[in-house]
């Protein structure tokens, strides 16, 4: 079964996870892709990401919609033809698409070793609530929960380590909550995270009311 699983949260919000068990030609069966679809995804080099890219459409599909509703703006941010918030990621064997009422972003990670290398890139003030237990899962959830807010920013020119922070948090609890402060832009996050059994971490954040 691709659908690994689906999460319901707060906002109208929806999480939609594939896990990536499929061939291309498999994952290519019954979609409809746009022109400028086929010509991204035929400039794609890695075979991963090719079925990562195509994992996202059928996302898609099973939430409703079909590749044509979505664009994306100049930034890059995707967009949906109805109004509604989305978000995309892709790691490895797992994608996901989170749709939501409000803004919201979602990331998933593998946990790595290497995290830990380049932790200054990306931690500020976190670095005071780490410890040396679990620090790869600790240091990858900092890392998707600032992906997650970096995301639902329209524009250009955000920094992991001086725009965008969270706050302490308990793996037992899976939540914790952050912010993004750059210019005029501030605002408000719900964080919530879970760790899959092969190794990855989920993240996502919802933008609190206003």
């Amino acid at each position: 079964m691709p659908i690994y699983k689906i999460i319901n949260s707060e906002g109208g919000t929806a999480i939609h996870v594939w896990k990536i068990e499929e061939s291309l030609a498999q994952l290519k069966e019954g979609l409809e892709l746009t022109e400028n679809s086929i010509n991204r995804m035929n400039g794609m080099k890695s075979e991963l990401h090719q079925k990562g890219f195509l994992s996202v459409r059928n996302l898609l599909v099973h939430a409703g919609y079909e590749d044509v509703n979505l664009r994306y703006n100049e930034y890059g941010k995707p967009l949906l033809n109805n109004g509604k918030h989305i978000s995309i990621t892709h790691s490895f064997e797992f994608a996901a698409i989170l749709i939501s009422d409000r803004e919201a972003g979602v990331d998933i990670e593998k946990n790595r070793e290497k995290i830990v290398n380049i932790q200054h890139r990306f931690v500020n003030t976190e670095v005071d609530s780490l410890s040396d237990e679990d620090l790869v899962k600790q240091l990858t959830v900092i890392w998707g929960a600032k992906e997650s807010m970096y995301k639902t920013y329209p524009y250009g020119g955000l920094s992991f380590h001086d725009h965008i922070g969270i706050n302490p948090f308990l793996f037992a609890d899976g939540r914790s909550s952050g912010r993004v402060i750059f210019g005029d832009w501030k605002r408000e996050y719900e964080i919530k995270f879970e760790f899959f059994k092969e190794g990855f971490t989920l993240v996502y954040a919802i933008e609190k009311d206003r």
